[in-house]
């Protein structure tokens, strides 16, 4: 499996999109599953056009990073607050 860096730049593309339709109405318990979704189609059509499995492996690696991509960003935000209000 060969993911570039192209591939790789649509996880940030993925975490924005979900953010975009969390904002438009998406309860934000489907977030996750929106983000696999979007990465899924992502390595369908744009990374591994006409290798179904090869789109289905990366579609996955890149919605579920963008999943874990949005959780640590998120996380280390909270916990700098907590600990700046904490002193």
């Amino acid at each position: 499996m060969e993911l570039n860096v192209y591939g790789v730049a649509l996880v940030p593309v993925i975490v924005g999109l979900s953010e975009l339709l969390k904002k438009s109405g998406l309860p934000q318990k489907y977030t996750p599953v929106a983000s696999l979704i979007l990465g899924l189609i992502f390595g369908l059509i744009y990374v591994a056009p006409g290798e179904p499995k090869k789109g289905v492996l990366i579609g996955i690696v890149l919605g579920l990073s963008a999943v874990g991509l949005f959780s640590g960003a998120k996380n280390s935000v909270v916990e700098g607050f907590m600990n700046r209000n904490q002193k």
